[in-house]
Formats: structure tokens, C-alpha cells, sequence
């Protein structure tokens, strides 16, 4: 772990989870953020934050935004799926136009141009190749399907009332948000057309730290990487 600052932008504490992420890091060709809807953490400021480091530290910079998909955890929850569709719709639209109005700020040109949503993934061959090759991995490897369970039932224990757990049913909804995420943890590179790429978040599940640290079959991609990126300074 260290703190990272680039000439005029905010310090950031960044932990590469692996030698093979500090190297993707040190390399400086492309960071994807991951930019959660539903997440109070990331308000239009942060993003400004993550943005100006991003911009000052690399060659390219994007940023994911599992709006879609985030249906599956509303499903999860209780929603009916058309209420749950238009509650993601919603508020990936909500975190578009803060990702927008952030990079704007800090004169960015076409701004939405950086937003890698359903919308932009669903069409991109790599992508979709990666997303059906882990559809295909949960229904046959028993570990890896266990690790996105953890990692499910992790996301949804923080949604759901004090002193309730979800149900196998619930994860079983909810682990398609997770598989939806899973290729922007794997291949990045191919998937943006770049030589390496750092996906950038601040809150890993622990499947990520087994992902990166070879302990599952999958392995991320030659130049994957992966931080933990989070300000250095009081919050």
C-alpha cells in the first residue's frame, strides 16, 4: 500500500492486490473505476477525486457502471423485475450525470464517451464472450461458484435489515449483478482494447483478493490488474 499523487491532483492511498496489479499500476496505460449506483460513497466530489488522480496517472481512464444489472440485486430484495428494472435504469442515469458533470469539471470532452454501462458492454464482443464463459464456469466449478456466492451473499447481508441473512434463493437472484461485473475484473484489456488496464475500487469483496491471488481456476488476464483506491486524506 502506498499514497500516490500525481502533479495537481488529490493523493490517493492505492494497494494493488498482486505484484502482477503493481506492475499494471506503474504502467499507467488505462484505469476503469468502478462506479456503484446505489453507493452513497460515490457522490458527484469523489468521483471528481477518483477522476482528477485517474486522468493525472493515466494514459486512458473509464468508468463502469453496473447500471443494468443492478436490477438482479433489486430482484433479490423483493421487487417485482419491471420495478426493479426501472429502479436501475433510474439511478444508472443518476450516476451517469454525476460521472459527467464530474469529468466536465474538469474539462474532459464528451464526457459520457467515458461510461462503460450495460449499454456500451452488451454489444462489446469481448465482454459478452467473458460474461457467457462465466455463466458457463458458475454452473460447472463448484469453487468459483461458491466464491461468487460469498461474495453475493456479502453485497446483499449489507442491504437487508439488522440480524437477517439472505436466503439461498436471494443469492441465487443476485449472483447474475456479480457475473454481470466479473469480465471488468478479468480482461479489462480486451475489453477496452488496451496493452493493460487497472480496475479501481475501494471496497473488494474477499473473492477478489483469491481472484488476483491465483487461488481460484479462473486467472485474470495478462495485464489485468486491480487496486484498492481510496483518498488519503480525512474523509
Amino acid at each position: 500500500m502506498n499514497t500516490d499523487q500525481g502533479a495537481g491532483c488529490p493523493a490517493m492511498t492505492v494497494e494493488p492486490l498482486s505484484a502482477a496489479c503493481a506492475a499494471a499500476v506503474e504502467q499507467g496505460e488505462h484505469a476503469c473505476f468502478g462506479i456503484s449506483p446505489f453507493n452513497s460513497y460515490f457522490s458527484t466530489g469523489r468521483i471528481r477525486e477518483l477522476a482528477a488522480w485517474g486522468l493525472a496517472r493515466f494514459e486512458r481512464v473509464d468508468f463502469f457502471v453496473p447500471d443494468a444489472p443492478s436490477a438482479f440485486t433489486f430482484e433479490a430484495l423483493g421487487y417485482a423485475p419491471e420495478k426493479a428494472a426501472w429502479k436501475a435504469r433510474r439511478q444508472g442515469q443518476y450516476t451517469r450525470n454525476k460521472i459527467a458533470a464530474a469529468l466536465g469539471s474538469l474539462g474532459v470532452a464528451d464526457p459520457g464517451a467515458r461510461v462503460l454501462g450495460w449499454a456500451e458492454l452488451e454489444s462489446n464482443a469481448a465482454f459478452g464472450r467473458l460474461h457467457e464463459q462465466g455463466l458457463k464456469r458458475y454452473v460447472e466449478d463448484a469453487d468459483f461458484r461458491d466464491a461468487c456466492r460469498d461474495a453475493t451473499g456479502w453485497v446483499l447481508a449489507g442491504k437487508l435489515p439488522a440480524g437477517q441473512t439472505p436466503d439461498e434463493e436471494q443469492i441465487e437472484r443476485a449472483v447474475r449483478y456479480f457475473l454481470a461485473e466479473l469480465p471488468l475484473f478479468l480482461d479489462t484489456p480486451s475489453i477496452v482494447d488496451s496493452g493493460m488496464s487497472v480496475f479501481c475500487y475501494h471496497q473488494p469483496p474477499a473473492v477478489l483478493r483469491r481472484l488476483y491471488a491465483g487461488e481460484l481456476n479462473w486467472r485474470p488476464a495478462a495485464g489485468q490488474g486491480f487496486a484498492v483506491v481510496t483518498p488519503a486524506g480525512p474523509e
